[in-house]
C-alpha cells in the first residue's frame, strides 16, 4: 500500500503547513483563553452533552463482513483479524466483499432518535484499519476498496442535522493493524500488534503512523463532517505530544467538540467506562458504554441479547450516578440493525416517553440509591480469555432496589425489579426533606403514601402493574438539594 502511505504523507504535510485550514462557518472568532473564559467554554460545551443521558453506539467496520466466522470457526468477534492472525492478504479480499447496499442514514438516524438517543457515535475505523467512510489520505476505506462508492458517515452527518441528534465519531487511535508503525505493549509487548504481518515491533515508529494516517485521518473527520463528539479508542502507546497535538487539532478546528479520555494522557472532557456499572457518584463527566448483546459488531452467532428491562435499568443506574449510557449496536454486513435491535431499541424510547423527565438532565441525588433485597452473591465478569477488552461483560442482574436522580426541582424514585404493591424509601425520612406530594409517572391515579421516621411509605395503584417492574415516582419535597 504504498501508494497510500504517499498520499497520507502529503495530508500530514498539509495538516502541518496549514493548521488552521477547515470550513470557516464552523471555526469560532478567535479568544484568548482565561482560567475564566476556559472554565465557561468547557461547562457551555459539555452542557448537551450532560442532558443527553442516553446515546446510540454503531460499531461497524471491515470486521463485519466475517460476522465472526473464519475458517470453520463461528466464535470470533471484533477482533478476528487479530484472534486468528489472519494476514493482510487473506484479510482484504473478505473486506473487499463488504457491500452494505441496504444502508439507509435517514432509518438509522430514525431508530436511534425513536430509542430516545440524543447523540450516535459511529466507528469510522476500528483496529483492523479499515476506514467506514470516505478517506482521501487512505485508499483502504469503504468508498474506494470496495463496489459500494458511497460514504455512510456523510449521509448520517446529514441525517443527524436533519432529525436533531448529536454527531460523535469513533477513531481507534493506538491500534491499527494494517499499518506497519503501530506497536503495543498491552497485555503483553506485541500483545495487541499485527505480528504476523510486522513482526519487528522494536522497528515500528508511532510517530510515523501518526504523522501518516492518525492525524490526517482525524483532520479528514473535522473536516468532512464537523462532528460534536470525537470517540477515541486505545490510545496504547500514543506519545503525549500526539495526544496534546491532536487535542489541540481538534480543538483549533472547534473548541466546542467534546473529546473522551481514550484520547489519553488526561487530555479527555469525560472519563469512559466500558461494559460494566460503577458503585458511586461520579463527580466528573463521564459515559458507559455497553453492549445490546455479547458483541459489539454484528455476529451471526451472537444471539445473547439483553432484556430491555436491564436496558433500561442499567440507564436508570447510568443516571442516578451522574452518567450516561451509550448503547450499541452492531449494523449487518448489508447496512441493517437486526430486528432484535430494534424491538429493544422501541422498547426504551415508550418507556423514556413516559419517564423521560426524571432521566433527561437530570442530576444525582445525594445518594444514588438504596438496596432492598438481599444483596446477592457477587457475580463474576462473563469474558473471553486473553481478549477481555474485545469480549467481556460485568453489568451483572438486575436485582431489586431503588434508584435516585433530581430534575427541576423533583426527586425521582425508580424501583426496579419492583413486584410488590408497595414499598419503602428509608431514605426520605423527614430531615431530608418533608414530602409534599408522590405521583407515579404514567398512571392517572395516585398512588396513597406517607412519611414517618422510618421513610416514605408507597402504596402502588393497581392498575399501574407493568411489563418492566420499573416504576418511576415523582416527589416533590419543601426542600431539594443535589450533588
Amino acid at each position: 500500500m504504498k501508494k497510500t502511505w504517499i498520499i497520507c504523507a502529503m495530508a500530514a504535510f498539509q495538516l502541518l503547513a496549514f493548521p488552521g485550514k477547515g470550513h470557516s462557518h464552523r471555526v469560532p472568532s478567535p479568544f484568548v483563553a482565561t482560567a475564566s473564559t476556559s472554565h465557561t467554554l468547557q461547562e457551555d460545551k459539555m452542557e448537551w452533552f450532560r442532558e443527553a443521558r442516553l446515546g446510540l453506539f454503531i460499531n461497524w467496520g471491515g470486521y463485519t463482513a466475517f460476522a465472526g466466522e473464519w475458517k470453520g470457526r463461528s466464535d470470533y468477534g471484533e477482533f478476528i483479524m487479530l484472534e486468528a492472525r489472519i494476514p493482510i492478504r487473506e484479510y482484504e479480499p473478505e473486506v473487499r466483499k463488504l457491500n452494505p447496499f441496504r444502508f439507509d442514514a435517514d432509518k438509522w438516524v430514525k431508530a436511534a432518535k425513536n430509542m430516545g438517543a440524543r447523540y450516535i457515535v459511529y466507528s469510522a475505523k476500528h483496529h483492523d484499519g479499515f476506514a467506514m467512510y470516505h478517506s482521501p489520505c487512505s485508499e483502504y476505506n469503504l468508498c474506494d476498496f470496495t463496489s459500494f462508492h458511497r460514504d455512510p458517515l456523510k449521509e448520517l452527518a446529514v441525517a443527524c442535522r436533519k432529525h436533531g441528534l448529536k454527531l460523535g465519531i469513533y477513531y481507534s487511535l493506538g491500534r491499527d493493524w494494517h499499518d506497519p508503525d503501530v506497536p503495543t505493549n498491552w497485555p503483553t509487548k506485541g500483545g495487541r500488534s499485527n505480528t504476523w504481518d510486522y513482526p519487528d515491533e522494536d522497528a515500528k515508529d508511532v510517530n510515523r503512523y501518526m504523522e501518516r494516517k492518525a492525524k490526517p485521518q482525524i483532520r479528514e473527520l473535522l473536516e468532512q463532517y464537523h462532528p460534536d463528539l470525537i470517540w477515541f479508542d486505545t490510545f496504547e502507546l500514543t506519545p503525549k505530544a500526539q495526544s496534546q497535538a491532536i487535542r489541540k487539532m481538534i480543538l483549533d478546528f472547534d473548541p466546542n467538540i467534546i473529546i473522551n479520555d481514550r484520547i489519553g494522557h488526561g487530555l479527555g472532557d469525560f472519563r469512559t467506562v466500558e461494559q460494566r456499572k460503577v458503585n458511586q457518584i461520579i463527580r466528573q463527566d463521564w459515559e458507559a458504554c455497553i453492549t445490546m448483546s455479547k458483541n459489539w459488531g454484528y455476529m451471526k452467532a451472537d444471539n445473547d441479547f439483553k432484556s430491555p428491562q436491564k436496558l433500561i435499568g442499567l440507564l436508570i443506574d447510568m443516571a442516578s450516578k451522574g452518567g450516561n449510557l451509550l448503547l450499541n449496536v452492531g449494523p449487518t454486513p448489508e447496512g441493517e440493525f437486526q430486528e432484535r435491535n430494534l424491538v429493544r431499541m422501541k422498547r426504551i424510547g415508550q418507556w423514556l416517553q413516559v419517564n423521560g423527565e426524571a432521566i433527561y438532565g437530570s442530576r444525582p441525588w445525594k445518594i444514588y440509591g438504596e438496596a432492598v433485597a438481599a444483596p446477592a452473591a457477587k457475580e463474576k465478569a462473563v469474558g473471553k480469555k486473553g481478549f477481555e477488552d474485545a469480549l467481556y461483560d460485568a453489568t451483572g442482574t438486575l436485582t431489586q432496589d431503588l434508584r435516585f436522580t433530581v430534575n427541576n426541582n423533583y426527586l425521582y424514585i425508580f424501583a426496579r425489579e419492583w413486584k410488590q404493591p408497595d414499598l419503602l424509601v428509608r431514605s426520605l425520612t423527614p430531615d431530608n426533606g418533608r414530602v409534599k406530594s408522590v405521583r407515579l409517572l404514567g398512571c392517572r391515579k395516585k398512588p396513597e403514601w406517607k412519611q414517618t421516621a422510618d421513610g416514605l411509605h408507597v402504596i402502588l395503584p393497581n392498575r399501574a402493574k407493568n411489563d418492566l417492574d420499573i416504576y418511576t415516582l415523582k416527589v416533590e419535597l419543601d426542600s431539594l438539594t443535589s450533588l
